[in-house]
């Protein structure tokens, strides 16, 4: 076969393309744990002393303490809520400094913006629930994230030989500046700071002591983003003095938010970023757990559109994470865990300074943060040119033409045209190869007729790859066009199921652009197929077997290879089983280039003279010499004549 420029630019491109891959996936974080291996072996016998320290310390200590069992609420920072004055215990209230912290108001505190509006808890301290204010359900509900008993956070620790953890214990609010009240709300460039106090009890009035465990929440106007800062006041002297980390719980249900649970929990998992490394993420499909055994910047707890991010300022010393999926219990899409082992420096004013995002996978908000958020969104970022035309092209062009307030089955097919005339010369490179070998057919027939036997079958393969080389025509000129194109198909595939603009955006007969449209619910399961008729679907597939078998005919092809034929027909099939379940707005742009392809096959045909080119090859294939042979091709050559290889013989 002759090796021309196209061959060999191919090579070069299919050999780039396998490097810089392997090059874009080297693994780092093997190099991280093996520095960090000492260090981590030092921390876990440090935590064993520091257990060892603290029962010793408490035999010692346990004659002098006195429980308080008085507790008065006149002061500012008690202030309990006055619309809920249930109380409750915790069972086993023995817990020495903190056994006044077992009983408490069952009181609520929120805090908004213009975006979020997050709910805190007195028992535990804790986020109780988000709710993103600028979002709705797919049934038109207020978009909680999650709330009540779909999410934990705790801190565990020792004193006085005694386990405590902070969700069992009751905080007590704490107002800083001006602000009063159990509901906060900051708009614009203002910003609020709220705290949530566990005291340790030292005198009759706990509210008053100097020792203290403080969840400070500070939320600025229209931002996803809140500071949270994990303050230790005066525990020097309740936890051991060598203590050296604070192990942190966090767990979250994430609640369904989208029409197809099953696709939002194939898109939901666990995202964390090594502080020195690159952003990585536990299957999505199954159940996973992983050991993260050096410094962590973050971890995130990533739904199909939105996520919920809990940022270290400087780092986490470790973590281990975890993902676990009920398929039968809708009512969660599935359960997210991290045991988090924060740095701790047993001091006066200790304080751990960190940050949550409650917000949208949405690829211009997250980059605003430039902590690599963004990574979030399934790009195809393990291979760089998907990742580059999803960043420097698609999102940008997508993103300018929501400026004009269009519908969104618009832009799509304006991207689309936009996307095929940066395509044309490929495509018109591609149908004049086609053309070439479309005028061999009737000599390529002969051939086939002159070896019909299937023994045969490599003389035939041999005589028509030399009537390819008289004829100066290369089969694999149009393979080229095709690798260039493959790029941005798949790049597509991965950018419209994770594009959050197309969410709840209708079009035509589709409510929704970033799931599947339906125009019939079977009422049952269809093996294969699903429950329902995704009429793009439809489209999509009747249009990519048209566009088979026109290009079939073009290419000139014959019965050599049955069974590749019955697989190019096959696979739309296959398609229209895979598609069914998929954002309707990917199946609409693969009809949508379909459609334009047919158009652009008709435009080309009108421009090219296939019996021009047919004179040409019968030109060609009259002269006596074969064509020249490409230098690539020679060498090759030569390096096998010097091993002992004759071709001739």
């Amino acid at each position: 076969m002759k090796m021309d420029k196209n061959t060999i630019f191919g090579l070069v491109i299919i050999a780039a393309i396998l490097i810089g891959f392997s090059l874009w996936n080297k693994p780092s974080q093997k190099e991280l744990a093996a520095r960090k291996k000492t260090e981590d072996s030092l921390r876990k016998i440090q935590k064993q002393d520091s257990l060892k320290l603290v029962q010793n310390k408490a035999v010692k200590e346990s004659a002098a303490k006195k429980t308080d069992t008085t507790a008065k609420s006149n002061n500012k920072a008690a202030v309990p809520n006055p619309k809920d004055t249930t109380k409750a215990a915790v069972a086993g209230t023995n817990l020495g400094l903190f056994s006044k912290a077992t009983t408490g108001e069952k009181a609520f505190y929120t805090i908004e913006n213009e975006l979020l509006k997050i709910k805190l808890a007195s028992k535990g301290g804790r986020v109780y629930s988000v709710e993103l204010k600028k979002f709705k359900t797919y049934d038109k509900r207020p978009l909680i994230l999650f709330d009540g008993d779909s999410t934990v956070f705790n801190i565990n620790f020792y004193t006085e030989n005694k386990n405590v953890s902070t969700k069992d214990l009751y905080f007590r609010p704490f107002w800083y500046g001006n602000a009063k009240g159990n509901h906060l709300n900051v708009k614009g460039t203002d910003s609020i700071s709220f705290g949530m106090r566990l005291y340790a009890d030292t005198s009759a009035r706990s509210d008053t002591s100097k020792k203290y465990i403080e969840y400070l929440y500070t939320l600025k106007g229209n931002s996803y983003m809140m500071g949270m800062k994990i303050n230790f006041s005066n525990m020097q002297s309740v936890f051991a003095a060598n203590t050296m980390s604070m192990p942190l719980d966090w767990m979250v249900k994430p609640l369904p938010q989208e029409k197809d649970v099953k696709t939002e929990r194939n898109a939901s998992t666990i995202y964390y970023k090594f502080l020195e490394d690159d952003v990585d993420y536990l299957s999505e499909t199954t159940d996973k757990q992983k050991n993260l055994e050096t410094k962590v910047k973050w971890i995130g707890f990533k739904q199909q559109f939105f996520t919920s991010v809990f940022i270290a300022d400087k780092s986490f010393n470790n973590a281990k994470i975890e993902t676990k999926t009920d398929k039968e219990n809708p009512k969660y899409v599935k359960q997210m865990s991290a045991s988090i082992d924060m740095p701790y420096d047993n001091t006066a004013t200790c304080s751990i300074p960190t940050h949550f995002y409650f917000g949208p996978t949405q690829y211009k908000t997250l980059r605003q943060y430039h902590l690599d958020l963004e990574r979030q969104i399934p790009l195809g970022w393990s291979f760089f040119l998907m990742q580059w035309i999803n960043r420097f092209a698609v999102i940008p062009v997508f993103n300018f033409l929501e400026g004009f307030n269009i519908n969104y089955g618009i832009i799509i097919l304006i991207l689309t045209i936009l996307l095929k005339i940066v395509l044309f010369p490929i495509a018109f490179r591609t149908y004049k190869s086609s053309a070439k070998m479309r005028v061999l057919k009737p000599e390529i027939d002969e051939i086939g007729q002159k070896f019909p036997k299937k023994e045969d079958a490599m003389k035939k393969q041999q005589a028509t790859m030399a009537l390819y080389k008289k004829a100066g025509v290369n089969p694999m000129a149009g393979c080229l066009p095709m690798l260039l194109q493959f790029p941005i198909l798949i790049s597509l595939f991965r950018f419209f199921p994770a594009s959050i603009e197309l969410r709840q955006q209708s079009f035509l007969w589709a409510t929704d652009l970033s799931t599947y449209d339906s125009i019939w619910n079977f009422g049952f399961n269809v093996p294969f197929y699903g429950d329902h008729m995704s009429l793009f679907t439809l489209l999509m597939t009747v249009s990519t077997i048209i566009y088979t078998k026109i290009n079939s005919d073009m290419m000139g092809q014959t019965n050599q290879m049955p069974g590749m034929k019955v697989m190019m027909y096959l696979m739309p099939v296959v398609f229209l089983g895979v598609f069914n379940s998929f954002a309707a707005g990917l199946s609409y742009y693969y009809f949508l280039a379909n459609v334009i392809t047919f158009g652009q096959m008709y435009v080309i045909r009108r421009f090219i003279d296939e019996e021009a080119i047919h004179r040409q090859i019968q030109e060609n294939r009259k002269k006596p010499d074969a064509p020249k042979k490409s230098g690539f091709q020679q060498r090759l050559e030569e390096m096998a004549k010097k091993r002992g290889y004759n071709p001739k013989k």
